[in-house]
């Protein structure tokens, strides 16, 4: 009985040792995304990759890539989509520093994250996997309710107010969204009426939606 009990008592201490040092990595990370001089490294290159922009609107597009990488900081090894066409160049210039990202990596986020296309959803109203996460993680950032948002991150907001050409725009109002062109719906990405699934880790800090939201991985 006392062997079982030292056994247990063992297991306790690892996975409570576990869930410390993953805080502890996860608070290092934060602090780490919210330091590095993204713009002093890549203002030149996004402002040659995006000419249309103005300085204002290029700080703009970094702080959207530092919230990027803390979703996916919060999100462990769960993928992130990104949402943004522009913060998604921001991030491809970024990875042609080679040796800088890599170190930036190992120190943001404990792993090397690759690079993947920017993404929005399958259709005006049909939202991806990786879309999902990015949208409850972001809307846990900002205080925003996911499901009947009233605003949009700032991930989610950035191509339409920089008014980006083939970039993604969401929109609150389902109706208008359904429309030809007029972009995204963006409570049906947090799994409001008519949602199709969900899927998410709740140690990630990924949530379910709740009722109302069928299947899951």
């Amino acid at each position: 009985m006392g062997k079982i009990l030292g056994i247990v008592l063992l297991f306790a201490l690892i996975v409570g040792g576990l869930a410390l040092w993953r805080r502890a990595r996860r608070k290092h990370g934060e602090q780490f995304i919210d330091s590095y001089p993204y713009q002093r490294l890549l203002d030149k290159r996004l402002a040659a990759k995006r000419p249309e922009l103005t300085p204002a609107q290029r700080e703009m597009v970094f702080d959207g890539l530092k919230e990027y990488f803390h979703l996916c900081n919060l999100a462990g090894r769960n993928m992130v989509a990104m949402p943004s066409q522009v913060v998604d160049d921001a991030w491809h210039e970024f990875i042609l520093f080679t040796r800088q990202y890599q170190r930036y990596c190992r120190d943001a986020l404990g792993r090397f994250l690759h690079h993947t296309p920017a993404e929005a959803m399958h259709s005006p109203t049909q939202a991806s996997e990786g879309i999902k996460r990015a949208w409850r993680l972001a809307c846990a950032r900002d205080g925003i309710d996911p499901k009947t948002p009233s605003r949009l991150p700032l991930l989610f907001a950035i191509d339409g107010l920089l008014g980006i050409a083939n970039g993604f725009t969401y929109q609150l109002d389902c109706l208008a969204a359904g429309k030809a062109g007029s972009g995204y719906c963006a409570s049906h990405i947090g799994c409001s009426s008519g949602c199709s699934g969900d899927s998410g880790s709740s140690d990630s800090g990924d949530s379910g939606c709740g009722g109302g939201c069928g299947g899951g991985d």
